[in-house]
């Protein structure tokens, strides 16, 4: 296997950077940049050199024998000076040594996952917390990349394997008398794994809204103030406004951070008929991304009717407090009247859907916890029928072993690991 090297921290001028060497000649490879060698494992202070003997710079050096690091393999680390001049030379010094080579993105995680250092999910998990923008994004990345889902998938594994080894004893003397009933206790393992799982699959939705963020769509009708609005909620002039009807055409989005969630504001079209094909096309956008936004927030007078209907959480504002007499229950982008109150209604609707995430965050696990469930529910009907269909039983259990082993990448996700991996820096 080929030796890789890149630099593992941030691009671009810095106090201190890092750069890793990862590989079976990896500590071969520090031993040629370093004047004097380093412990391994251990760490140390040296002024490292190219080939021709002349000083590159001073860096800290940290060695890790395998299988004792994050790829699993013998890894060195450069902290050298951050400056973009010695990170270049040290690269190039890496680059002219036998068998090293420039590494690709995302190899570091893939062979600590290789190497069984990381499951697929942990991986994930890391690329959220890279990704992460908030504190609810930070601490939910840190369980995924904690092992919590593979500890689950282990459990609910032992169980079910447990389960589909009592039927099959039953099934391999089926013409002899098996002195203990095991129906019992395999219906009693399935049923609390599937407990478990219909818990996890309804707070998937959710865990996945704090991965990727909640929406909150600003509807009303045409120069009721939305854009002002939107402007005023992210802090700067995030979409044009004006006095004419109809400005806004295309959905505008601002990602702000609320109360530690993520939130996207949406700023929609006014809502109205319209003769204007383009504008129409935007109102049609407008009503179905606000349909399917987690909050709404309506601009509209007491004897309208909103053209997307309210739904448990939504708020309906009156618009254009600054030039109204009746303010209470107005909002104004342009005095910022009102919009606290606003925020902290947010806020709070969100803080209590996400109170119970799911610790799986994404479609894939979704789909692999969904097939496993649906296998036990057939395995539990099919248990109800007799011993004589114990054989079909067993098959669906473990049917759904395969599913919890897709989950945590023991099986069947090679056609993934190109896509996962390509998000990641060459450093990671």
């Amino acid at each position: 296997m080929d030796t890789i090297f890149a630099l593992a921290s941030a691009q671009g001028k810095a106090g201190v950077s890092v750069i890793r060497v990862s590989g079976p000649q990896a500590l071969e490879a520090m031993n040629a940049l370093c004047e004097t060698a380093v412990p391994v494992p251990g760490r140390g202070l040296r002024v490292l050199t190219d080939a021709a003997g002349d000083p590159l710079d001073e860096a800290l050096v940290l060695s890790f024998a395998a299988p004792h690091s994050f790829t699993g393999e013998n890894v060195v680390e450069f902290q050298v000076h951050g400056s973009t001049a010695v990170v270049s030379a040290v690269l190039d010094a890496l680059g002219e040594i036998d068998g090293l080579r420039q590494a690709e993105p995302g190899e570091f995680t893939r062979r600590a996952l290789e190497n069984g250092q990381l499951d697929l999910a942990q991986v994930e998990g890391l690329a959220d917390l890279i990704d992460a923008e908030t504190e609810a994004q930070r601490k939910q990345a840190q369980v995924v990349l904690s092992g919590a889902i593979g500890q689950l998938a282990e459990r609910w594994r032992s169980d079910l394997i447990r389960a589909a080894s009592l039927i099959e004893v039953t099934i391999d003397f089926a013409d002899e008398e098996v002195p203990v009933d095991v129906t019992p206790e395999v219906s009693s393992l399935l049923a609390g794994v599937q407990k478990d799982l219909e818990t996890e699959v309804a707070g998937v939705k959710i865990a996945e809204r704090i991965r990727s963020g909640f929406e909150v769509a600003i509807v009303g009708a045409p120069n009721v103030g939305k854009s002002t609005l939107l402007n005023a909620l992210a802090g700067r002039e995030a979409a044009i406004t004006s006095e004419y009807a109809g400005t806004t055409r295309d959905i505008i989005e601002v990602k702000m951070d609320l109360a530690g969630l993520p939130v996207t504001l949406l700023d929609t079209a006014g809502l109205r008929d319209t003769e204007d094909h383009v504008e129409s096309i935007g109102i049609a956008l407008a009503r179905k991304r606000a349909e399917n936004a987690d909050i709404r927030v309506f601009l509209a007078e007491a004897s309208e009717t909103p053209d997307v209907e309210m739904q448990d959480g939504d708020i309906r504002l009156l618009p254009k407090a600054d030039a109204r007499d009746d303010a209470e229950d107005a909002i104004s982008g342009k005095t910022g009247q009102g919009i606290d109150r606003l925020v902290e209604h947010i806020a709070t609707v969100l803080k209590s859907r996400s109170a119970h995430p799911g610790i799986s965050t994404r479609n894939r696990h979704r789909e692999a916890l969904s097939s496993a469930l649906k296998s036990l529910h057939q395995a539990q009907s099919v248990l109800e029928l007799g011993p004589e269909h114990y054989d079909l039983a067993a098959e669906d259990m473990r049917s759904a072993i395969r599913s919890l082993e897709l989950l945590v990448g023991r099986v069947g996700v090679e056609n993934l690991l190109d896509e996962i991996f390509s998000s990641f820096c060459l450093g990671k």
